[in-house]
């Protein structure tokens, strides 16, 4: 047996990149700030953030295209994969969140521009597991990098 799951809470990077398959599959990307302070030796507040690369399907991808902007706090679970892609010839990897959850978040006194009843029924969306496979250029494909 094995597991494979994240929990981030964090800050959208930038607004997220939505592109429709076809009429019933989104997919949306985006990038997830998680930081972490500390103090070092000497005394001095050192800040640590990590850039997470998000990636959602379906619902969760339209509720990213509709509510979910840069700077955004989130709460995402998902499961952490990599694939491969090639440019000029060589062979890159990328590691990505596939996002099973996303619960919007606030600061305590924030006042989101989004009415109330809306946020809060698109507030916390789940999806099922979607069937196996990786996003690339814009289709879904079946080889796995591993």
């Amino acid at each position: 047996m094995s597991i494979n799951k994240v929990i981030l809470v964090g800050n959208v990077g930038k607004d997220p990149e939505v592109k429709h398959l076809d009429s019933e599959t989104a997919v949306a990307t985006f990038s997830l700030a998680t930081s972490e302070n500390y103090l070092n030796k000497n005394g001095e507040r050192v800040e640590n953030t990590e850039w997470h690369n998000i990636v959602c399907w379906r619902r969760l991808a339209l509720l990213a295209e509709n509510y979910i902007r840069k700077g955004t706090q989130l709460y995402v679970e998902g499961r952490i994969r990599t694939r491969n892609y090639e440019q000029d010839g060589v062979k890159k990897y990328i590691t990505e969140i596939n996002a099973d959850t996303i619960q919007l978040l606030g600061k305590k006194g924030e006042s989101n521009q989004v009415e109330g009843s809306k946020i809060q029924q698109a507030a916390a969306v789940s999806e099922p597991p979607i069937e196996q496979g990786s996003y690339s250029n814009g289709k879904v494909e079946d080889d796995l990098p591993f």
